[in-house]
């Protein structure tokens, strides 16, 4: 099972909340898909008892602070992530261009494309490939703290809010 979220925007309380229930579904890896903002809210992500990876967002501006804070607890974060996970290639980009989200849907390459930025929870199916836009775990646009739950092995994705 994959934990997924978006846009943290320093809300400590929300990430605390989000990491407790990712932990308590035990979920073997966690997708953040940028806009976590400042590195001090990475000793949050501490507490998850699953590997962490992050794409950028385009409101993270202390790029090399959150690179440094991410390898001291041994997670990855990158501009664009591209991983496998269960014989499903996946692709996460925060989503600031709309035109890459879809050239990343149509190019045939992914099972999964994973983005943020909008704030809005989005799961959709276009021609095989699921894309996942978890909303926002800040609350801060729409109201609701939200992140998506997928079971890989049969593609089904549980929305939780916190």
């Amino acid at each position: 099972m994959i934990g997924i979220i978006s846009d943290t925007h320093d809300n400590i309380e929300a990430i605390k909340r989000a990491v407790e229930l990712l932990n308590s579904e035990g979920v073997s890896i966690v997708i953040h898909a940028g806009d976590i903002i400042s590195p001090f809210t990475i000793r949050e992500f501490k507490e998850l008892r699953a590997r962490l990876y992050a794409v950028f967002g385009n409101n993270d501006g202390e790029k090399e602070g959150l690179k440094k804070k991410f390898s001291e607890i041994n997670a990855e974060i990158q501009e664009i992530l591209r991983i496998e996970y269960k014989d499903k290639k996946i692709c996460v980009y925060h989503g600031t261009y709309e035109e890459i989200v879809d050239a990343l849907i149509r190019s045939g390459n992914y099972d999964i494309v994973i983005r943020g930025h909008t704030h809005k929870l989005d799961i959709r199916n276009f021609s095989g490939v699921l894309m996942i836009n978890p909303g926002e775990v800040c609350g801060y646009l729409t109201g609701k703290m939200t992140l998506v739950l997928l079971d890989v092995e049969n593609m089904r994705t549980k929305v939780c809010e916190i």
